[in-house]
């Protein structure tokens, strides 16, 4: 039986899995030391095809195809078919350095009752893979070198273990997250009210490939907003507000920024060349998500004050 079992979701994502799957098949434990377990939401890019040619030369990695809502439910799916003691989640687009698995399994085997999150490191495309793989000074900092734990709100599952016994003791990922964002930040919400530690490992390295455009950004910020606000419906906690900016001040901001376009538009003109005009701009509609979430559940009983 492998130690550690790794979960990886896909969907029409074999442009940067054909560099992923090899990265996990270079890892330093023996091949009969772990899985890679890829979880298809039924892609047509050829992803089924790659992975048989893989398969036939590599029996440790498996394909489970099926119709899955979402990233939550793909990745219970590895979960439920994992046989490692230990699940490593990983995604389409992050390349593994090749001692990532050895990292994660040495922390698990010092100390039980634990969660480990590796560095992700971002990248914008192969090339700056490679050049950041062979220049670690290029990386920069993901936490301060000396910290040591994290609390939910960095539990995400690009680069994240847990013993297999741990997520099914908590109920696994909730299914109901079937848009973009925070699946992830609720599970590690649940373990730590389970009593896991969140340890993080800054030499578990991997390389998170994606170039999103401001557009692109700008429509996954309004859907997790709307994630946002699920989390809270299912755990009316002042910290969950707090630490996701479902706060009555940004609430009141966005209003403010709403009532005076002018300003909006120029911060929008300055996103191109200024990052803290970007940051605000994707602010926007992320809190654009949690108003519209929540004018959605006005009928429910549950209501809030939207800040306008």
């Amino acid at each position: 039986m492998p130690d550690i079992s790794v979960v990886i979701p896909t969907y029409n994502r074999l442009d940067t899995l054909r560099h992923v799957v090899p990265s996990l098949l270079a890892q330093d434990p023996a091949a009969g030391e772990y899985e890679v377990l890829v979880c298809d939401s039924l892609s047509t890019d050829g992803t089924a095809e790659y992975l048989a040619r893989v398969r036939a030369e590599h029996p440790n990695v498996r394909h489970l195809p099926a119709p899955y809502t979402g990233r939550a439910m793909a990745r219970n799916a590895g979960i439920d078919a994992a046989r490692g003691e230990i699940v490593l989640f990983n995604d389409a687009d992050i390349i593994a350095s090749p001692d990532l698995l050895s990292r994660h399994l040495r922390r698990h085997r010092d100390r039980s009752g634990v969660a480990v999150v590796g560095w992700e490191v971002q990248v914008r495309s192969i090339a700056d893979y490679e050049e950041k793989r062979d220049h670690p000074e290029l990386r920069g900092h993901l936490h301060p070198p000396t910290r040591k734990t994290l609390g939910w709100l960095y539990f995400l599952t690009g680069n994240a273990s847990v013993r297999r016994a741990d997520l099914l003791r908590v109920g696994k990922f909730d299914e109901s997250f079937t848009g973009y964002g925070h699946e992830d930040l609720e599970l590690g919400y649940r373990l730590r009210k389970a009593g896991l530690t969140i340890l993080y490992e800054p030499r578990a390295v991997s390389y998170h490939c994606q170039d999103v455009s401001h557009d692109d950004q700008k429509a996954k910020m309004q859907l997790a907003g709307r994630s946002t606000v699920r989390f809270y419906r299912k755990h009316p906690d002042v910290a969950v507000r707090i630490n996701l900016g479902m706060t009555p001040v940004s609430l009141a901001l966005h209003g403010l920024l709403t009532r005076l376009p002018g300003v909006l538009g120029y911060f929008e003109a300055r996103a191109g060349d200024s990052k803290f005009a970007r940051n605000l701009v994707q602010q926007y509609y992320y809190v654009s998500g949690i108003k519209d979430a929540l004018r959605q559940s006005r009928g429910t009983g549950n209501e809030e004050s939207d800040g306008e």
